[in-house]
C-alpha cells in the first residue's frame, strides 16, 4: 500500500495573510517607506524590480547576525535593500553595490543621504561582472545579495563564491521566477534561475536552502 504524500503545510498566500506578515514584521523605517512610495512613484513600470518588503527586516537580521563589515550588492535599482543593509552595519561597516543605471540609481543616492548612510555605500555604475573581477581576490566578502540580470547569476556566482569569508553568505533573490522554474521547459530568465539552482545545489564550496520568501530567496553559507 503507497503511503499518501506527506500534507503541504503552506496556507494559502492571501492579500490578508500577507498583510498580517508585513504587520508582524520590523515596521519598514521612514527611509524605506518612502523609498518605496517615491519608486512606485517614479517608475511605476519597473516598480516591482524592487526587493519585496518583508526582505528589508530579513536582510537587516542577516547583516547584523553575521556581523558583516564588507557588503557586497549585485543589482541595486533605486537602492531599497542597499539601504536596509546599510542601516544594519556598523559605522565602519561598508557596502559595495553594482549596478548600471544612473537613472534608478539617482533616486538610491537621494535615499542613501536622507537617511544619513550615503558614506557607507560606494556605488559603482559599470557592467557588474567587471566591478566583481575587479575587487580582491582572496575571502574578504562577508555578505552578497544578488539581485540583478538573471542570466548572468552563474557567472555572478562564480565570482562572488572565492571572494567570500569562510561562514559568509550569499543572499539571491528571484529563485522562483514567479514559479516558473518549476516547468522543465521554461525558457528564458526562468531557465537561466533554473540553472543557477541546480548549479548552487550541486556547489560543494557552500551549502544553501532555497526558500518560498517573496519571489524566492536562497542563502547560502561559505563553507
Amino acid at each position: 500500500m503507497t503511503a499518501p504524500p506527506p500534507r503541504d503545510k503552506r496556507p494559502a498566500r492571501t492579500d490578508a495573510l500577507y498583510r498580517y506578515v508585513l504587520e508582524h514584521n520590523p515596521p519598514l523605517e521612514p527611509a524605506l517607506r518612502e523609498l518605496v512610495e517615491t519608486t512606485r512613484a517614479r517608475f511605476p513600470e519597473r516598480a516591482g524590480m524592487q526587493s519585496a518588503q518583508e526582505q528589508a527586516p530579513l536582510l537587516a537580521l542577516l547583516v547584523r547576525l553575521t556581523g558583516a563589515r564588507r557588503i557586497v550588492e549585485v543589482g541595486t535599482f533605486t537602492g531599497f535593500s542597499a539601504l536596509a543593509m546599510a542601516r544594519a552595519l556598523p559605522e565602519d561597516g561598508r557596502l559595495i553595490a553594482c549596478d548600471i543605471s544612473e537613472e534608478w540609481t539617482a533616486l538610491a543616492r537621494e535615499a542613501w543621504q536622507r537617511a544619513g548612510v550615503a558614506d557607507r555605500i560606494d556605488l559603482r555604475l559599470a557592467p557588474a561582472l567587471d566591478t566583481l573581477r575587479a575587487l580582491p581576490a582572496e575571502p574578504w566578502i562577508d555578505l552578497a545579495y544578488l539581485d540583478a540580470d538573471k542570466g548572468n547569476y552563474v557567472r555572478y556566482w562564480e565570482e562572488l563564491v572565492p571572494r567570500m569569508r569562510p561562514g559568509g553568505l550569499i543572499v539571491a533573490d528571484n529563485v522562483l521566477f514567479h514559479g516558473e522554474v518549476a516547468d522543465p521547459d521554461a525558457t528564458g530568465n526562468a531557465a537561466a534561475i533554473r540553472a543557477f539552482n541546480d548549479h548552487v545545489a550541486a556547489d560543494g564550496r557552500t551549502e544553501a536552502v532555497l526558500l518560498t520568501v517573496a519571489d524566492g530567496m536562497t542563502i547560502a553559507r561559505r563553507r
